[in-house]
């Protein structure tokens, strides 16, 4: 059953949760944005939306989304055209965050420093799953509300954190990682379409993707089963497969990723 539409005073306590923007009028638009956060905004229907110059989709009913990466600074300059009336200009100062040094230790070597043979391979199932990311459906699934995927666990990895894995530096870690055991049911934190879904990736194992619309998706790694397929419709709270150790991983936990296109954000801020 589809989950019905929270009201208006719930959703905009979730949207200030977010560290976003307010899901009220242009002229609402506050001042800061966390690096790492996404603006879920609704505009007067008809309007249009630009950010720093980029055209961004507004659904029939108004609602736009827009985030900023991790290293993201400054200010976003945002352009709000409406049906009638004058553009409005607004800016929105991006918030440094302090992020962590987290340090993980007993990964396969060849995880951390592959081989030539094993790097291309990397490289070809990361161009596919960029790809998938590129999708921009007008579905506003986003709007109602985000669950947390699994029950219960620890939080063992947060957005932003500088990775020491085996005592070499490497990339941040761009997810929210819940440590439960194997076999745990991984549940659609919110509705969306299966936009990528490979159970065997040399880095992440079990790879699923869920589209929520307008270029915003979640990533589900290191999964022991995959319970859905490309294309498939799934709604909040659906089981969608199920935790594993799968890829690059010291034990059993959920990488649960959010990507607004290429832009990696912090899924911790969509949840209460």
């Amino acid at each position: 059953m589809r989950p019905k539409p929270l009201p208006f005073s719930a959703l905009l306590a979730l949207l200030l949760t977010l560290g976003g923007l307010q899901a009220s009028a242009a002229d609402a638009l506050p001042g800061k944005l966390p690096q790492g956060g996404i603006a879920i905004v609704q505009l007067e229907p008809g309007s249009r939306a630009l950010v720093d110059g980029r055209e961004l989709k507004v659904s029939a009913d108004g609602w736009l989304l827009f985030g900023v990466g991790r290293d993201a600074l400054g200010m976003l300059r945002i352009e709000i055209r409406p049906p009638t009336g004058t553009p409005q200009t607004h800016s929105v100062e991006i918030a440094p965050r302090e992020f962590r040094i987290e340090r993980v230790d007993g990964l396969p070597p060849q995880t951390v420093s592959p081989n030539p043979v094993i790097a291309a391979r990397i490289a070809r199932e990361q161009a596919a799953v960029v790809a998938a990311r590129q999708r921009s459906d007008d579905r506003t699934d986003f709007v109602h509300g985000f669950l947390r995927p699994v029950d219960g666990g620890r939080i063992s990895g947060v957005y932003g954190s500088q990775r020491i894995l085996n005592g070499e530096p490497r990339s941040p870690h761009m997810g929210l990682d819940i440590a439960v055991p194997t076999g745990t049911a991984i549940k659609a934190p919110a509705a969306g379409i299966v936009s990528f879904a490979e159970p065997d990736l040399y880095l992440t194992g079990g790879t699923l993707l869920l589209d929520h619309g307008h270029g915003l998706s979640s990533s589900f790694l290191h999964l022991s089963r995959l319970d859905v397929s490309p294309g498939q419709r799934v709604e909040q709270g659906q089981q969608i497969g199920a935790v594993g150790a799968t890829g690059r991983a010291s034990g059993p936990h959920l990488h649960w990723g959010l990507n607004w296109f290429d832009t990696r954000l912090d899924p911790a801020l969509l949840l209460p």
